[in-house]
């Protein structure tokens, strides 16, 4: 069956919602309810630099992918930051994630973004080979502090 990517719509929550929790689950994190409506919101809310779509077959949501547009101190153009990237783990290894990162770049190209860039936890070794395929790795390493 063909994979459909296409940008959320208000009918589209709770599917997504589902997608949400289970992406949070997999990172043994929660949220409060109230994040997770306003995260909602915003993706429908044109005026936002942050977008989701969902990966769609047979009227099941299979993946979801999460990206925020913004400026560079390095460039004239926005960057893309892919801040949320997940599949449904009964679908994983079938090539969702990487046509999930495929439509992420298509829309930052048309969108003028000069790069995409992201993150991942150096244990997710599945995803990380996906990630090296169909991008460089940086070299750098994210240091934070939660404020």
């Amino acid at each position: 069956m063909s994979l459909r990517i296409r940008p959320v719509c208000s009918a589209d929550h709770a599917a997504w919602l589902a997608l949400w929790q289970s992406y949070l689950g997999y990172y043994q994190t929660a949220l409060d309810a109230e994040i997770s409506a306003s995260t909602w919101q915003r993706f429908l809310d044109p005026a936002e630099p942050t977008h989701a779509a969902l990966a769609w077959q047979e009227g099941r949501a299979l993946g979801l992918v999460q990206w925020v547009y913004h400026r560079s101190n390095w460039s004239l153009e926005n960057s893309c930051y892919l801040q949320d990237l997940f599949v449904a783990a009964d679908t994983r290894g079938a090539g969702i994630g990487r046509r999930l990162i495929e439509h992420v770049y298509a829309q930052a190209q048309a969108a003028g973004a000069t790069r995409v860039h992201w993150l991942t936890q150096e244990g997710n070794n599945t995803a990380r080979q996906l990630y090296d395929r169909v991008a460089e790795r940086s070299g750098f390493i994210q240091y934070r502090k939660s404020l």
